[in-house]
């Protein structure tokens, strides 16, 4: 059974795309905001599918980019080679090789190119929200300067 990821907007209504025939359906998400994410849906095709919603406040992109990161907690030392799984206005994934001295709410700075036409570069301090090994959640400490090419990013 196929499963679909769906984005579950502010106002908790999500719009599910049938990969089968392209059938759109708008639903209210919200009585499953506090139970089970992943739902059992059938198409008026007839195809049974797995939608997966995703209740995030802002979009998070797949990418694959490279970058560096320097730790500027107090007492925090070192820094090095990221790879960034997925991005959003609100924060950045990513994965560090080798051994690491991230540590949750340290305070990083995060470097890295977007692959977009104007190559453009971006220095964006954050916090370390979850370490699970070598996967590191962050939440940039200010979105209210949001660089306008990570929104332009965003939305291709």
């Amino acid at each position: 059974m196929p499963e679909v990821k769906v984005h579950v907007r502010e106002n908790n209504t999500a719009t599910f795309i049938c990969p089968s025939c392209g059938t759109v359906k708008h639903f209210d998400a919200g009585r499953f905001h506090h139970q089970r994410h992943i739902v059992s849906v059938r198409c008026r095709c007839q195809q049974v599918f797995s939608i997966l919603l995703d209740f995030r406040r802002t979009y998070r992109k797949q990418t694959s980019l490279d970058g560096t990161y320097e730790i500027l907690s107090e007492g925090g030392v070192g820094g090095g080679i990221i790879h960034i799984n997925n991005i959003s206005r609100g924060g950045i994934g990513f994965s560090v090789s080798g051994l690491h001295r991230i540590e949750k709410d340290q305070v990083i700075q995060v470097e890295f190119q977007l692959n977009d036409k104007n190559r453009t570069v971006l220095k964006k301090q954050a916090v370390v929200r979850s370490v699970r090994q070598n996967s590191i959640g962050c939440e940039f400490k200010c979105n209210a300067d949001l660089d306008k090419a990570l929104g332009f990013f965003l939305q291709n």
